[in-house]
């Protein structure tokens, strides 16, 4: 965009926001050429903080005037470069606001704007007994926003399902700057289900600046436990037969031994190093359904061959259990300081097949890759651990990705179970859907925003050639049609 005009926006912006939340120095910019995908990275032509509802309106108005693209950003957590601004514009940070509006018992829900965290809501919550049951591990810092943006799960996704399943009304700014409200805290609403369109829309549809979230109360009891295994296959059979035997647990969560070496070496839990996979299980319920299925679980462990198992005697054991699983991709930088972290979904029954699979995958393009996984769920979380500034090394990374994320829809499974598809998964689209199917998602995308302004370049698989997402990426330079 001519600098003239992007001089004559910072005015207007500044009029709308206040001047100090316009940034526009190079220096400010570069904090948000990328979210946790850092392979892909963009700077934005203008970062703007807007404070309400009203302001979003306004900047999406001036932007829509000179056609500038507007990217939906939360706290930058997302795995998939959905809030990347791969064709420039204004990267719109919705973190101020941050509030919990308001929590109804009687109702079970909760007012919220989008930028608040996903754990402050179940703070908010807490002292009426009730909490917001989509846990993934940003959660201390991942917003509200990004969890609609991409339908975030979690380890509890098992059993109390996706964001989308407690998502109950949405207000939100459309491209052309209106403001609209879907859904509601009643069943009586005959409408369409606007809200479930919207949720894992990554942006690309409307911004959502609020949400009524269903709350769920706090389980009578909890039981977690911490299991060792000589073998991922033999950990991931343990998980089929659980749920076969029909428990359905709260969470069960796996890592592998290279990913349970560097937590240890990171926090020093005093795990088993010689352990090849770790597995967290969590009941919560009635005490007297719990104590049933506790001797169920016990039972499918020794049918595994466990090595050893502890249950937490107190919210702090269970907290430490929890420790382990949640600062895992931290802990992989201690061993390279970049890692892609993949998103596959497989049938639980194929879990063993799945993780064969990746270990010969890495083996064939040399790379190393840890594995962390929402085992109860099938929901694969493959980190492959690279240098960025080794050209060579990322190509290969690039394609072992690919080919885990072909593996899987050839197990039956799919994309995403929860990252979104953003960036880093538009070329493998063609996988899981027809060009009928995709037509009608991009009709679906011109209808609510005809001028393809709202964080394009995303999701739709219509790169044809090297840099037509708006610019050029590493992804591109190394591993695309260049």
């Amino acid at each position: 965009m001519d600098k003239d005009l992007i001089k004559d926006l910072i005015v207007k912006l500044a009029a709308v926001v206040g001047e100090r939340n316009v940034l526009s120095h190079p220096v400010d910019l570069s904090v948000y050429e990328s979210d946790a995908e850092t392979l892909d990275a963009s700077c934005p032509d203008l970062v703007v903080l807007p404070g309400s509802t009203e302001e979003v309106s306004a900047v999406v108005k001036l932007a829509a005037a000179c056609r500038m693209p507007v990217v939906a950003r939360g706290a930058g957590t997302g795995l998939s470069g959905g809030a990347t601004c791969v064709r420039g514009g204004i990267s719109l940070v919705l973190s101020r606001m941050n509030r919990v509006l308001y929590v109804s018992p009687e109702e079970c829900c909760a007012l919220v704007e989008v930028g608040a965290t996903n754990v402050s809501v179940s703070q908010a919550a807490s002292r009426f007994k009730l909490y917001f049951a989509p846990d993934p591990s940003s959660q201390s810092a991942s917003t509200i926003g990004g969890n609609i943006a991409e339908n975030a799960g979690g380890p509890h996704t098992l059993k109390y399902g996706m964001t989308t399943d407690h998502v109950m009304a949405l207000k939100m700014v459309l491209a052309d700057g209106r403001i609209v409200t879907t859904g509601g805290i009643g069943r009586s609403s005959n409408d369409l289900d606007l809200a479930g369109l919207i949720v894992g829309s990554e942006g690309t549809l409307a911004i959502v600046t609020e949400a009524v979230l269903k709350l769920i109360p706090k389980a009578e009891k909890t039981e977690t436990l911490l299991a060792y295994f000589p073998s991922v296959g033999q950990a991931g059979q343990a998980v089929s037969d659980i749920v076969a035997r029909g428990v359905i647990p709260a969470a069960m969560e796996m890592i592998d031994n290279l990913t349970l070496n560097a937590v240890e070496d990171y926090l020093g839990l005093g795990l088993d190093r010689s352990a090849a996979a770790l597995l967290i299980i969590e009941l919560d319920g009635q005490a007297i359904a719990i104590a049933e299925e506790r001797k169920i679980v016990e039972s499918c462990l020794v049918d595994n061959s466990i090595i050893s198992s502890t249950w937490a005697r107190d919210a702090q054991e269970r907290a430490t259990i929890w420790k382990a699983r949640k600062t895992a991709f931290g802990a992989l930088g201690r061993i390279a300081p970049h890692g892609y972290v993949l998103d596959g979904v497989i049938p639980r029954s194929k879990l063993a097949q799945a993780i064969e699979g990746i270990d010969e995958i890495a083996r064939r393009n040399k790379v190393i890759v840890s594995n962390i996984y929402h085992a109860g769920d099938g929901n694969l979380h493959p980190c492959i651990l690279y240098h960025r500034d080794n050209e060579e090394e990322v190509a290969r990374v690039m394609r072992t990705g690919k080919e885990i994320l072909t593996l899987c829809v050839e197990l039956g499974g799919t994309l995403s179970g929860e990252h979104g598809i953003g960036i880093e998964k538009m070329e493998e689209m063609p996988l899981i859907l027809n060009e009928e199917e995709l037509e009608l998602m991009g009709r679906v995308k011109q209808c609510f925003d005809p001028a393809g302004l709202l964080n394009p370049g995303k999701v739709f698989p219509q790169l044809k050639g090297c840099g037509e997402s708006g610019r050029t990426l590493l992804r591109h330079k190394v591993f695309s049609h260049c």
